[in-house]
């Protein structure tokens, strides 16, 4: 990847960095031919980001021509406020009250420099403010009262830098310049950056660990440079070039949070926040399958003033949802009018609406995983022991929380499950990763939901494609991410 330092006065710049170029930010700005440059990374190190001066317009348009630049002008806004200052340094409170202890003054000021500091007393901190604020050339200034807080974040200008500092900063800088992911020491050989993101604490993950070395090695292959991430690295969305979330997702989280940045920076992503949106909801599932005439079993919307009809349209037992459920978590069955009532109750005091379906038992549900729109894979998840769920969390035992599997090659599933798959995730109208949940019993074939996180998990879903399973989704993402840098070549 082409690499770009854009600052004023390139003659008042001494400091030399092999295999980057120094662009005078006049000439970024006027000069049509770097408007028209992909594949490149934009490092901003102008005098002043102040709003509309020429550095704050060198990250603006680098950020139009789809180019990736630190700082973004979203870090350039964040550091301008005291108390988005505040906020995003909140938790490195523990860092700077042990780093600083020491301290005898009651102000302080840190100079960060590509992610360090001359004094290795102060390197951690430096590094941690680097990650949150993602600009180069930094000073923060620490006050104490109770307790050492973040004042002020601000850029350095070149200049202001101390003559005594120069030797570090060079080796600061070359380290920094020759690595893909700039907060560590691999070398960059890469041509793309994927992130995926995993949550160690997930209850329902959609992919284990061992799946997720298999990801991380597809993608390898395929030429991304590949780094897991966590559910506290939301501000880092922007140095990728693809995210891949593996964790379970929900629309008030953090999972759609990642989703939604990663569509508004222009970064390839499954999953898709369109989708997290619309397959969340068994509401807008239960009305978009009903409008496309897909199969499923029978349905009600319930609410208040409804209630009353769910025997009569679905008998008992019938199977309750809340509108959000997702890995068997919200969803419950009713065998008696009583507990029918008691558990509506429940559901409507949280929400304004519920799902009701027909009860459909079966031995097992089938799964088709549908990428691009096309069938990836196809199982049988049986049921858990002793239960009508394939999940079953309230079991003491986790070797009863799941049942049985059996994967089968998509053409040897029969032809009316995987159609009815498609036509689901095609009513959907949203693109990457699906699961479509199906049952198929004496002829009738009925879709129960539509996941938009399905499970990939090394040992079931891999069992009949191994590797290709993962080269393929990586796939997928990797010619959204050739996409997407097409349009603004």
């Amino acid at each position: 990847m082409r690499k770009l330092i854009v600052v004023g006065d390139p003659r008042r710049w001494d400091l030399h960095v092999p295999g980057v170029e120094l662009v005078a930010s006049r000439d970024y700005l006027t000069d049509p031919a770097y408007s028209r440059l992909k594949n490149v990374r934009i490092f901003n190190l102008s005098r002043s980001y102040s709003y509309q001066s020429r550095g704050y317009y060198v990250s603006l348009l680098a950020e139009a021509r789809g180019q990736k630049v630190i700082p973004s002008v979203r870090s350039i806004l964040d550091m301008r406020s005291p108390s988005l200052v505040k906020v995003l340094s909140r938790d490195l409170d523990g860092l700077v009250q042990s780093t600083l202890a020491d301290v005898e003054e009651d102000q302080f000021t840190l100079s960060v420099y590509f992610g360090r500091n001359v004094d290795p007393k102060y390197d951690r901190l430096a590094h941690e403010l680097y990650l949150v604020f993602q600009a180069p050339l930094l000073r923060a200034r620490f006050v104490r009262g109770e307790k050492w807080e973040l004042r002020t974040m601000r850029t350095i200008p070149y200049q202001e830098i101390p003559e005594e500092h120069h030797e570090d900063l060079e080796v600061f800088a070359e380290r920094y310049f020759s690595k893909k992911r700039y907060d560590s020491t691999r070398a960059d050989t890469s041509k793309y950056d994927l992130a995926i993101l995993v949550n160690p604490d997930d209850k329902a993950k959609p992919s284990n660990q061992r799946a997720i070395v298999k990801f991380r090695q597809a993608a390898t292959a395929l030429g991304f440079a590949v780094e897991v991430i966590g559910p506290g690295d939301l501000d880092r969305v922007g140095e990728y070039d693809a995210l891949l979330i593996r964790e379970n997702t929900h629309v008030d989280h953090h999972t759609y949070r990642f989703a939604s940045r990663a569509r508004a920076e222009g970064i390839a992503v499954i999953d898709a926040p369109e989708a997290i949106l619309k397959c969340n909801n068994k509401v807008y599932l239960a009305e978009v399958l009903a409008a496309a005439g897909i199969p499923t079993p029978g349905t009600l919307i319930v609410h208040a003033d409804n209630r009353d009809q769910v025997v009569d349209r679905l008998g008992l037992p019938v199977v309750l949802k809340l509108p959000d459920s997702t890995f068997s978590v919200g969803v419950t069955k009713a065998s008696t009018a009583r507990e029918l009532n008691e558990k509506l109750d429940a559901i409507l005091e949280e929400s304004d609406l519920a799902i009701a379906q027909e009860y459909i038992p079966t031995d097992y549900d089938w799964r088709i995983g549908v990428l691009d729109g096309k069938p990836l894979y196809a199982c049988k998840y049986f049921m858990a022991r002793g239960h009508w769920q394939i999940y079953n969390w309230g079991s003491s035992s986790v070797g009863d929380q799941t049942g049985d599997f059996e994967t089968l090659p998509v053409e040897q599933a029969p032809p009316q499950v995987v159609d009815a798959a498609l036509k689901a995730v095609k009513a959907i109208g949203a693109p990457g990763l699906f699961g479509v949940d199906l049952k198929d019993v004496d002829g009738r074939t009925c879709v129960i939901e539509v996941n938009e996180c399905p499970n990939i998990d090394h040992g079931v879903e891999d069992v009949v494609l191994g590797d290709e399973l993962y080269r393929h989704i990586i796939g997928y993402l990797l010619r959204q991410v050739e996409q997407r840098i097409g349009k603004h070549a």
